[in-house]
């Protein structure tokens, strides 16, 4: 059956909770519309979406966005509004000691035992929102070349969706320029964006604003977009440069059903709590959770049929634990305020699987997943080519770790009440980036 027929929920009449009460927060608004406080914050009497494929600047000044505001008052906000203010979500704090040539993300560690198929969830951190480390200049480069070779599967945007992609941009930029003030700058009147780490600049004014992020943000982003005839969200634009056994071009235009097809057990226990999810996110209440697979090597971006697959289909005799990498895509989900648009934005983080020797716990903990876990999920996380290496330095290092009094020798393996770090963790980030 196909999404929409009638055994389907409609969420047509359903929205999110508009954040409409904080325009009268906004200094000059009122003025600039001539309306009263109240009246600025009153709900329309009348509402008529914006069309799912209208562009913002095309719709009428009265259409309203999933989240309550006007064309109008979307306007009157003009360039780089107050997205702390309009989102909910505070800005984040300068992270002044940042020292670019010697960062590491966190050593995020998403395991859990019970392994089931679940989104697991947890609060954004709005300081973590976008994370820079020591290979920023080599994962750009990176991404730009990926982007000159394959285009449109990995950098696209659907009718309707310029304005998402507007919004988008300002609200990353302005977070960087907040949280690294001595790298990034931003000048509002002159619509240029200067990067202090590439020495570049980016003319706001014409160039497109997602490759504004290619050529200056690593991560991964897409937009997901609600549909005015059944209320639905699909994937209307975005960038993806990390993908493994898919790219953008495979996926862009599918609802999130379609998206999430091959995930095993997603349509029976998780398709309806997720289009729910979706139909209702609130603006102020981000999300991160972070999925991981095992990898030879640090394979970025391995679309269907690329060479680095034949790896996933053998068990390489030589392979050295050395090459073993974990990947965690650390992935964090917000809604944008102004056009309602839910964007997903991830990052692939590799770290040697030998590190997992000084991390308390890790070691055991892994090791149950790859050897209990639930077949069907197993196989979709294809870790099969790396465990006749793998799981032997696990055991090795698990056994270490009891011997060395940092696991209880009797410990039942469990979810880390860290998780998804592991005891100790910052101790360890600290030493590893020189304070």
């Amino acid at each position: 059956m196909q999404q929409g027929e009638s055994d389907d929920p409609n969420y047509s009449d359903i929205y999110p909770p508009s954040r409409r009460f904080v325009l009268a927060d906004i200094p000059g608004l009122t003025s600039k519309l001539g309306k009263t406080a109240e009246q600025l914050t009153m709900s329309p009497e009348k509402r008529e979406d914006v069309p799912f494929l209208t562009e913002l600047e095309d719709a009428k000044d009265t259409m309203i966005t999933p989240c309550g505001f006007s064309v109008e008052e979307i306007k009157a906000l003009g360039d780089f509004p107050d997205y702390a203010t309009l989102s909910g979500i505070p800005p984040p704090q300068p992270y002044l000691d940042f020292d670019l040539a010697k960062a590491k993300p966190r050593p995020y560690r998403p395991f859990r035992w019970a392994y089931h198929q679940t989104m697991s969830l947890t609060k954004l951190e709005p300081d973590w929102w976008l994370e820079l480390e020591s290979t920023y200049e080599q994962r750009i480069l990176e991404r730009r070349e990926l982007f000159e070779k394959h285009g449109k599967s990995v950098l696209d945007a659907l009718p309707g969706s310029q304005f998402a992609c507007k919004e988008l941009m300002e609200v990353a930029l302005q977070f960087v320029c907040t949280r690294y003030p001595q790298h990034f700058r931003l000048d509002k009147q002159k619509m240029v964006f200067y990067n202090g780490i590439l020495k570049t600049e980016s003319d706001l004014k014409v160039m497109h604003p997602l490759h504004v992020l290619l050529n200056n943000i690593p991560e991964d982003f897409a937009i997901m977009m609600r549909n005015t005839e059944d209320g639905y969200y699909s994937f209307r634009a975005g960038i993806i440069c990390s993908a493994l056994g898919w790219n953008l071009g495979s996926k862009i235009g599918l609802s999130l059903p379609e998206i999430h097809k091959p995930i095993p057990d997603y349509k029976e226990k998780m398709q309806f709590s997720m289009d729910r999810y979706f139909t209702k996110k609130p603006t102020d209440k981000g999300i991160q959770r972070g999925s991981w697979g095992l990898e030879v090597d640090q394979p970025l971006y391995m679309p269907p049929g690329d060479p680095h697959e034949k790896h996933r289909g053998t068990q390489m005799e030589d392979l050295d634990i050395s090459r073993c990498h974990l990947r965690v895509d650390w992935q964090t989900l917000r809604r944008l305020p102004l056009s309602g648009s839910i964007v997903f934005n991830f990052k692939a983080l590799f770290t040697p699987v030998e590190d997992f020797r000084e991390e308390p716990y890790i070691p055991a903990l892994v090791l149950k997943v790859l050897s209990e876990g639930k077949r069907s999920l197993m196989e979709y996380k294809n870790t099969w080519h790396v465990e006749h290496v793998v799981k032997p330095a696990l055991e090795e290092y698990a056994k270490e770790q009891v011997d060395k009094g940092w696991v209880e020798k009797d410990w039942e393996v469990h979810t880390l009440h860290e998780s998804p770090w592991f005891p100790k963790w910052e101790e360890k980030w600290h030493r590893e980036q020189g304070f």
